[in-house]
């Protein structure tokens, strides 16, 4: 490559009032992963994390695809390398900051998501797919099983039957399908897929965040209690939002018959 050649970041960043988006962009390569592209999303995440500001992530992909999971020309990932060093240094911290995220978080995806970027755009709170684009998890064609959080994903989300089903004969599985079999929130008509993400995550942005997120951690922390422990961190969390600024801001809205203007996150 000519010196004088720009290169696009593998990570594009918009922005749009409090919802920021962050677009995988190595779209000749179908967004599949490297280690570069692995540190500037971690990077651009913490950022958002960092931002009271934003309200609401979304996360995309450049191209014909969301992502096709791993790059496997990338040297990490060559023949004789230690993938479970390759996991623990870059996928499961880009799992766990994702599930951390202080906001809520929207995959949007406009093509295949096949191996790690299916398991990607699972760990998002909303998944919001194209028709056209499917779920793969291709790991069992390579003699691998699913990483990127899969293992913990597939089952809470589709039952063990159909996760096992997914995971061991790693079948294209159609977005219409993935939302019928409630793997995934939404599948629309590729013409509306923008204006529809952009609908949620406005309206998302637009509510109690910090209530949501202890939702999200509240159901995930559940799957693992008896209801007695489950009834006790509900109390715990409900003593914490009752004396939050957006639930005394949604009471009064409520009574004085207006719009609430949350604000905490």
């Amino acid at each position: 490559m000519p010196e004088d050649t720009p290169v696009e970041p593998s990570i594009q960043i918009g922005r749009a009032g409090a919802v920021v988006v962050l677009t995988l962009n190595r779209p000749a390569a179908m967004n599949s992963f490297t280690t570069t592209m692995h540190a500037a999303l971690l990077k651009a995440l913490d950022d958002v994390a960092a931002d009271a500001s934003a309200r609401c992530l979304v996360i995309t992909g450049a191209g014909r695809g969301f992502c096709a999971g791993q790059d496997l020309s990338d040297p990490m990932a060559a023949p004789g390398k230690d993938l479970g060093a390759l996991i623990q240094a870059h996928y499961a911290p880009l799992v766990e900051r994702i599930r951390s995220m202080p906001v809520p978080v929207i995959a949007s995806v406009n093509g295949v998501a096949a191996g790690a970027g299916a398991n990607l755009a699972l760990c998002c709170d909303f998944v919001i797919a194209a028709r056209s684009a499917s779920f793969i998890q291709a790991f069992s064609k390579i003699g691998l099983v699913p990483d990127t959080g899969g293992t913990w994903l597939l089952p809470r989300l589709v039952g063990s039957a159909r996760a096992l089903g997914l995971a061991m004969l790693g079948d294209k599985l159609p977005a219409a399908d993935a939302a019928q079999m409630g793997m995934i929130w939404q599948c629309v008509d590729d013409a509306v897929l923008g204006d529809t993400t952009q609908a949620l995550a406005l309206r998302l942005a637009g509510m109690p965040v910090q209530a949501l997120i202890a939702t999200r951690q509240a159901l995930a922390a559940a799957q693992g209690m008896d209801l007695t422990a489950a009834l006790a961190h509900e109390a715990q969390l409900q003593s914490k939002l009752g004396a939050a600024h957006d639930y005394l801001e949604g009471v009064d809205a409520f009574r004085g018959k207006r719009a609430p203007q949350f604000t905490d996150r």
